[in-house]
């Protein structure tokens, strides 16, 4: 009977749960730490939305009116060097226009008196001291409702770089306080990650396109645009 029981028993041994200080290495003691950047550049870009808006009694004759004075826009930004790939329609409404006019069982009845129709442009400028003439040209030749400008880089990858750098070196500059005033040291890092913020354009309200100061220029002020960096970092404490 003995010989039979020493392969049981040894197998038992072998399926035996192991303790778990054995089947995995315990976690390091670890800090976690964010860490904040922010570079800024001056824009090179600016963003136009111009909106050219008429009215007239039917549908065909709005878009017909809208139509040419919009041709008209587009022909003097691109006069004034700017190219066809910075050139799209942002969008083309049609809205019937009624007049309401209350009856005496307090209703309303709706007379259809006009049709407006809104085409708008969106412009890439890359010279940023022509914002000002295009704007002004624009308006001129029938630009009359809405629009803005906002300030863009074409390649913000330099102070995003900055930025990034910044954030390392804010979280590393947190992780070595906290890690002095607990009373230890810092190890290797264990994981970093990374996010980006672009600080949104401040933009220019449409009452800079109002056409009864078409005459006079549009003052256009660039500014900064502000990139911002975000890094989370795991150090390994000793």
């Amino acid at each position: 009977m003995m010989p039979r029981l020493l392969p049981l028993a040894l197998a038992a041994c072998l399926l035996a749960p192991v303790p778990a200080a054995f089947a995995q290495q315990a976690q390091p003691p670890r800090i976690v730490v964010i860490g904040e950047g922010e570079s800024a550049m001056a824009p090179d870009l600016a963003i136009l939305s111009l909106s050219v808006m008429r009215e007239a009694r039917t549908a065909r004759e709005a878009m017909d009116a809208s139509n040419a004075a919009m041709t008209a826009v587009i022909a003097s930004i691109k006069a004034a060097g700017v190219a066809d790939r910075d050139l799209q329609t942002g969008g083309l409404q049609i809205n019937p226009r009624y007049n309401f006019v209350n009856k005496p069982d307090g209703t309303q009845d709706g007379e259809l008196v006009a049709y407006q129709v809104s085409n708008t442009l969106s412009i890439r400028v890359r010279d940023l001291a022509k914002t000002g003439e295009i704007i002004d040209k624009a308006v001129e030749l029938g630009v009359n409702q809405g629009g803005g400008v906002s300030f863009a880089n074409d390649d913000p990858s330099k102070a995003l770089t900055e930025a990034r750098k910044s954030a390392v070196k804010d979280a590393m500059g947190k992780a070595h306080t906290l890690a002095e005033a607990a009373g230890v040291s810092l190890g290797r890092v264990l994981e970093i990650t990374d996010q980006t913020f672009t600080a949104p354009p401040m933009p220019i309200t449409a009452k800079a396109f109002d056409r009864a100061g078409a005459a006079e220029a549009v003052p256009i002020e660039a500014g900064e645009n502000s990139y911002r960096a975000q890094v989370t970092m795991t150090f390994e404490l000793r």
